[in-house]
C-alpha cells in the first residue's frame, strides 16, 4: 500500500491472520459477527484448482476448460496506458475500457499468450457465475461453512480470471468470502465509515455496477482528494497466496490488486437477511429524490425521524403502541413486507 507520498510506508496494518482452519472447519457467521477482515491462510489450499494453479497457469486453464459450459463469457479489455486499472477516462466522461462477448477458451488462450508485464494489455473475466458458465467446477472446489450460513442463505459464487489488473476502492452490500485460487492478491480494505474519506464517483455509470473511489490508491493526489490520507491512516492490507480465503463484511470498501501474470479468484457473496427485505441502496436513491433538496433544518428534522424509526431500538418507535396498532411499524415478515412495497409503490406512482 503506498504512503500518502507514493513511497512504501514504514508501517502497514495487516488484516488479522488466522491458520490451521480447514474449508469445512470455517464458520463464517462468527467472522461476520465481529465487523473486520478476517485471512484464514491456507484454508483452501486443496482444492484441485489451487494444486492445479501452484503447477502452471496452463494447469490452471486447462481445469477451467474441462468444467466450460459452452457459454460466452464477458471480458474486459484495457489499453496498456490504464496499467491495468479498470476505471473512467481522464475527464470522467466514459470508461476507460472496452467489453465484449468471447468463448472462455478463447479468453484463456488470449491470456496465457500476454507477456507477464504491468505495461501490457489489461484483461479479465469478472464477477461470473460459476453454477452457470462452469458446471460442476465447484464439485471438489467448494466453500462449505461449518455453521451452516450457506444452507440458511445461499451465496452467488463467481469466478474472476485476468492478468495484473486492478478493481478499484469500491463497496459491495454482500458479505464476502473471497478464495485466492491462482496467482496473488492484495485487497486494502476500508472501514465504512471512510466512505467521504475515499471520494466516491458518479452512482451512475459505474465501471461494473458499483461506485468507486476517484482517488487512484497507486500515487493519491492528495491536494486533490486530501481527506485520502486519514482514509490510508486506517486502511489495512491482505495479501493473499494461492489457498488464502479472505471473509470481510458488507460495505467495506475494498481495493482489489491481481499480482500476476494469470490470476483466479472464488468469491462467495450473502447476506444474512431474509430475501424479503428490499435493497437500502433503494432507500439512498429514494432520498436523493426525497431529501436532498429540502432546506438544512428539514434535513436534519429528518435526521432525527430517521433515528427514531430505523436506527435506535426497534421498541423505541414500538414500545408504547398497542401491537394491534404496530401497522407497518411490525417485525417485517413476507407479509408486512408485501403490504409495505405497496405503500412505498403507490406514493412513487402518485
Amino acid at each position: 500500500m503506498p504512503s500518502v507520498d507514493g513511497t512504501k510506508p514504514s508501517r502497514v496494518r495487516r488484516t488479522e491472520t488466522r491458520s490451521g482452519i480447514a474449508a469445512d472447519a470455517i464458520a463464517v457467521g462468527a467472522i461476520i459477527a465481529q465487523g473486520r477482515p478476517v485471512i484464514l491462510k491456507g484454508a483452501a489450499s486443496d482444492w484441485p484448482l489451487v494444486r492445479a494453479g501452484r503447477t502452471s497457469p496452463s494447469a490452471a486453464a486447462a481445469m477451467l476448460r474441462e468444467a466450460d459450459g459452452g457459454r460466452p463469457v464477458i471480458v474486459y479489455v484495457g489499453d496498456p496506458a490504464i496499467r491495468g486499472r479498470f476505471h473512467y477516462t481522464p475527464d470522467g466522461t466514459a470508461m476507460n475500457f472496452t467489453s465484449e462477448r468471447a468463448a472462455l477458451g478463447a479468453v484463456l488462450d488470449r491470456l496465457l499468450a500476454l507477456p507477464d508485464s504491468d505495461e501490457t494489455v489489461s484483461l479479465y473475466v469478472g464477477s461470473t457465475d460459476l453454477d452457470l458458465f462452469l458446471p460442476g467446477l465447484r464439485d471438489g472446489n467448494d466453500i462449505v461453512p461449518c455453521d451452516g450460513t450457506f444452507a440458511d442463505h445461499s451465496p452467488l459464487a463467481s469466478i474472476w480470471i485476468g492478468n495484473r489488473t486492478i478493481a478499484a476502492t469500491h463497496w459491495d452490500m454482500s458479505n464476502n468470502l473471497a478464495v485466492c485460487v491462482a496467482g496473488h492478491r492484495r485487497f486494502t480494505l476500508f472501514p465504512p465509515d471512510q466512505a467521504s474519506n475515499l471520494y466516491p464517483g458518479p452512482i451512475d455509470p459505474t465501471p461494473a455496477g458499483q461506485v468507486v473511489s476517484m482517488v487512484d490508491l497507486r500515487k493519491p493526489d492528495l491536494e486533490r482528494y486530501p481527506r485520502f490520507a486519514d482514509a490510508l491512516a486506517v486502511a489495512e492490507v491482505a495479501d493473499l497466496s494461492p489457498g488464502d480465503v479472505l471473509i470481510y463484511p458488507a460495505l467495506w470498501w475494498h481495493h482489489v490488486e491481481a499480482l500476476d501474470g494469470f490470476n483466479i479468484l472464488v468469491n462467495y457473496w450473502w447476506n444474512s437477511v431474509p430475501a424479503y427485505l428490499d435493497s437500502p441502496m433503494t432507500t439512498l436513491l429514494h432520498g436523493l429524490l426525497s431529501l436532498r433538496g429540502r432546506p438544512d433544518s428539514e434535513k436534519q428534522a429528518w435526521r432525527a425521524m430517521f433515528d427514531h424509526y430505523l436506527f435506535g431500538p426497534h421498541d423505541t418507535a414500538t414500545g408504547h403502541l398497542a401491537p394491534a396498532v404496530h401497522g407497518p411499524l411490525a417485525t417485517l415478515d413476507p407479509v408486512t413486507a408485501r403490504r409495505l412495497r405497496a405503500m412505498v409503490a403507490q406514493k412513487l406512482n402518485r
